[in-house]
């Protein structure tokens, strides 16, 4: 029977908690304040601390920093006025499984405890694949063992047990949402759903609907009632990928679930609760973002408790060898093929690349190497045409210094610059910054048969940036 400890110094709150514990099948004590409550936590070991925040003796933030030095995990659940949302998220900033707002809603409690109490058990059953990531630089489909990594695989097992929320930043294709499954997989919800939704691919007009759902009637075109990604994911992860690309209303809508932990279909009068753990990514700065008006700076807040940061690949080349095994592997499978490895000049190759796609083209990179062998060594001969030479880079620096000497207007973006330094775009001297992006806009759509979400896709930027840079190139030619 698991342990819960109450501690709390009202006492008419105290003996209540502690009867409603007892009566849902817990083994349950108490304490009237912080000090009292860190001695029965040394002699009693309990599975879960539900605890106050403001205390005598020693408040719910000092008993929260004490019991995380402790070499047994402990789950606390900080108990907060209405109102003390800023101390909520410092304490799970500090470890915190969760947190619950005053009066204690008693489902919500429940729910809690469900799942904190799961997770001792699979901190047990999981401790393999934690030793496995420490000894040989795997965790899930992730692979690395410099440095960097590293130090991503331990933040990972440290806040993959909690409930708290995540904020994954890194350029595109660096391996955000392989992080998000991790932080799933090494949780109590693994054998829940795990739902990823990027908010850049779907339409301002649905995006609502897509995350909170619909009832029927609610627009045109609902002829039904739909579940949206909250429901979906129930009781397991939400990876709401593209952050910054979610509309400001529906920001705000989203920041009151994080808070409230409730949520309403579009069209209906009745709140939904939910039990999801909520992970976010961006490849964009968040502060950035949050200066330029595209993230509420306080859903970034909310939402960056705990960041991940996935570094370029170029960082952490010597991960490159590792990585590429591991993805021959994975497309042997996939295509039938017995490739045995690659070539050491292949090797060296790849490991002096500077990988502007990060491991999404290493990635692709590999595929059409596996294809192309089809069984016996990876060599030179099997990588892409002109893989590797020097292509636009000058003319991105140049365009990187016309801008910080106020030349130019800035349009091009961090995404843009690195797609243009894949692909070489014919300029002559003196094309202004405009005039390059205009030019590798349409020379992308042209190579996608004018697949605007490919296109968009290819060039780093959301379907909306690019719809609004055509009707600017169209409205500007008309004029002409």
């Amino acid at each position: 029977m698991e342990k819960v400890l109450i501690v709390e110094d009202e006492e008419h709150a105290r003996t209540g908690l502690t009867e409603l514990v007892e009566s849902w099948g817990y083994r349950a004590s108490s304490a009237s304040n912080g000090l009292e409550g860190l001695e029965k936590v040394i002699q009693w070991s309990p599975t879960v601390v539900v605890t106050d925040l403001k205390m005598p003796r020693m408040d719910g933030m000092s008993l929260l920093n004490r019991i995380t030095e402790l070499p047994e995990r402990i789950a606390v659940v900080m108990l907060t006025a209405q109102g003390s949302i800023e101390s909520a998220v410092e304490a799970m900033r500090l470890g915190a499984y969760d947190y619950l707002p005053k009066p204690v809603d008693p489902v919500r409690l429940k729910q809690i405890l469900q799942t904190a109490t799961l997770q001792r058990e699979t901190d047990v059953e999981l401790e393999p694949q934690r030793r496995l990531a420490r000894d040989s630089g795997t965790l899930g489909a992730m692979v690395g063992s410099t440095p960097s990594m590293k130090a991503i695989f331990k933040m990972i097992e440290r806040v993959a047990p909690s409930n708290v929320p995540v904020l994954i930043t890194g350029e595109s294709g660096t391996g955000k949402e392989l992080v998000a499954r991790a932080l799933h997989d090494l949780s109590a919800r693994r054998s829940k759903p795990f739902v990823a939704v990027n908010c850049a691919a779907i339409p301002e007009t649905l995006i609502e609907s897509e995350i909170f759902g619909h009832e029927k009637g609610a627009f045109t075109g609902a002829v039904e009632r739909r579940a949206g990604c909250f429901e979906l994911a129930e009781e397991g992860t939400l990876l709401l990928d593209e952050i910054g690309e979610m509309p400001a209303a529906t920001q705000a809508k989203l920041l009151r679930v994080l808070e409230d932990r409730a949520f309403r279909r579009l069209g209906s009068k009745v709140e939904t609760s939910t039990n999801v753990r909520v992970v976010a990514a961006t490849n964009k700065d968040p502060q950035e973002a949050v200066e330029n008006g595209e993230l509420r700076g306080d859903l970034f807040y909310r939402l960056n408790v705990f960041n991940i940061h996935m570094p370029a690949l170029r960082e952490h080349l010597g991960d490159v060898h590792a990585i590429a095994d591991k993805m021959i592997d994975d497309m042997n499978e996939r295509h039938d093929c017995t490739v045995a490895g690659m070539s050491e000049e292949l090797v060296e190759r790849l490991e002096a690349y500077d990988w502007p796609g990060n491991v999404r083209e290493l990635r692709n990179m590999i595929e059409r190497a596996t294809i192309l062998a089809g069984t016996g060594t990876i060599g030179v001969e099997h990588l892409p045409p002109k893989f590797g030479e020097a292509g636009s880079a000058p003319v991105v620096r140049q365009a990187r210094a016309m801008r910080s000497n106020g030349a130019a207007t800035g349009v091009l973006t961090p995404a843009e610059e690195r797609r243009v330094e894949e692909r070489t775009v014919s300029v002559e001297v003196g094309t202004t910054v405009d005039e390059l992006e205009r030019q590798l806009i349409l020379k992308t759509l042209q190579s996608t048969q004018n697949n605007k979400t490919k296109a968009a896709e290819i060039l780093g930027i959301s379907s909306k940036t690019l719809q609004n840079k055509l009707k600017e190139y169209l409205a500007a030619a008309r004029v002409e």
